[in-house]
């Protein structure tokens, strides 16, 4: 699951060209000085992946949290429906719902405060305009979120939002160039495979969920009383 994370950052960065990529664009980079303008490019990034991986830590809490109540596998499956309807109900119709709406003062508040930060060329101005851009909605980021609370744990739910923010990067270090050779049109063509993948990481977590014996997609899930049967018998084994 935690591959899907990385693969899910890899093709989402079409989306995150259109979402993030003025901004960007809009980083007081030094271009006269290559080495110079690939550190601040490296610290944007950092910012980034850094609120990803507050924000999977809080959510993997989250996650923890049902699964000390034994809803381990009746989360992902839950994940799973979530992101399948996300994907299959039209957009017009999630616009009530959507997260932006619902703290429309915290989001302006930090689009203006984004705003002052790329007028300033500190060196600490890439790293900290990273780091809000991280908090920016987006539906991209919602998805991978559903991915960091069916990891059951703080841990692996940061992890999934860092491995996620690490497949963005390739393809944001390089829209500059590509934005040359990629058309518009080839963009929107491929940003279509997104919710394709989204609708496969949904079934690979109700699969997983449901605990079929399957190894790698489905393993089963190993009840307290299997466990307990099992340490008995190895405590026979030990004492024969």
């Amino acid at each position: 699951m935690l591959i899907s994370a990385l693969i899910f950052g890899l093709l989402g960065s079409f989306h995150c060209i259109g979402m993030c990529g003025p901004i960007a664009f809009l980083l007081p980079l030094d271009r006269n000085n290559n080495f110079n303008k690939l550190v601040q490019i490296f610290l944007y990034h950092s910012g980034r992946i850094f609120s990803y991986a507050i924000i999977g830590l809080a959510f993997g809490l989250v996650g923890k949290s049902l699964s000390l109540f034994g809803l381990q596998q009746q989360l992902s499956i839950i994940i799973g429906v979530i992101m399948l309807l996300l994907v299959l109900i039209p957009k017009r119709k999630l616009g009530k719902l959507n997260p932006q709406n619902a703290g429309f003062k915290f989001v302006k508040k930090l689009k203006n405060h984004l705003g002052q930060e790329l007028r300033k060329k500190r060196p600490d101005t890439f790293f900290t305009v990273g780091f809000l851009n991280g908090f920016l909605p987006c539906g991209l980021v919602y998805m991978a979120v559903l991915g960091a609370i069916a990891g059951g744990n703080a841990l692996e739910g940061s992890l999934y939002m860092v491995l996620f923010g690490l497949g963005t990067v390739p393809l944001m270090t390089s829209a500059i160039w590509l934005s040359n050779i990629i058309s518009v049109k080839s963009r929107k063509y491929i940003r279509r495979f997104i919710p394709v993948f989204v609708g496969i990481v949904a079934v690979l977590f109700i699969l997983r969920g449901m605990g079929l014996g399957i190894p790698y997609v489905s393993p089963k899930q190993i009840t307290e009383q299997a466990t307990t049967k099992y340490e008995c018998h190895s405590l026979v084994d030990k004492a024969n």
